[in-house]
């Protein structure tokens, strides 16, 4: 009896916090699916292949866009991100929320490609807290932090084509207000037609 599943794309500056967010998310909340993004980029201290992403070549990663297996995808930093889109309908049409933590390059065109998802911005509450979160990470060169902290300054140009917005200051306060999110998304007439029909005697809506 299980409707179409949620697309919910939350993305955000480097640095923002969004990765924490997401991850208190999934532990706190059922039927909500982690789409884990391909990438060339190199592993992360202990991060693990499909776990964390799944990881793979520039050139594997070449053929993949040819034959249009991403949702969407993009070149950050020199190094590709793309969501496989076979795993993110297989799992909606299963009923299953879906939560995509993207870049907002990449957001941006899962926009285009499928409008009905929930959008999310997680905002950092200061660009000077941000550009101090980057560097307490300790994995950021100073060329490496100037270019973040740049590309945050463009990103957040992009948050009034989001549907929501949550300042992550704090993190207890900011995950509830994606969970608040997720839980009102799933409480919409559209989310609940199947049940209403049933209960209105077979009466479609």
């Amino acid at each position: 009896m299980r409707e179409r599943g949620s697309l919910f794309v939350v993305s955000g500056p480097s640095g923002v916090g969004k990765g924490t967010l997401c991850n208190l998310l999934l532990k706190r909340v059922d039927n909500i699916f982690l789409s884990i993004s391909v990438t060339s980029r190199p592993r992360r201290g202990k991060e693990k292949d499909g776990v964390d992403y799944y990881f793979t070549t520039s050139e594997d990663f070449e053929e993949k866009i040819k034959k249009n297996e991403f949702l969407e995808w993009a070149k950050v930093y020199n190094n590709y991100y793309g969501t496989p889109r076979l795993t993110v309908e297989e799992k909606l049409n299963e009923g299953y929320d879906v939560l995509l933590e993207i870049d907002v390059q990449g957001a941006m065109k899962v926009k285009q490609s499928m409008p009905e998802g929930i959008f999310i911005f997680i905002l950092p509450p200061s660009l000077e807290e941000l550009e101090r979160r980057i560097i307490k990470r300790g994995t950021e060169s100073e060329e490496s932090i100037r270019l973040r902290m740049k590309k945050a300054r463009e990103e957040l140009k992009a948050a009034p084509f989001y549907d929501y917005v949550i300042v992550n200051d704090d993190l207890e306060i900011a995950a509830r207000k994606l969970q608040s999110i997720v839980f009102a998304e799933r409480c919409k007439v559209k989310r609940n037609q199947k049940l209403l029909c049933i209960l209105m005697g077979g009466n479609s809506l």
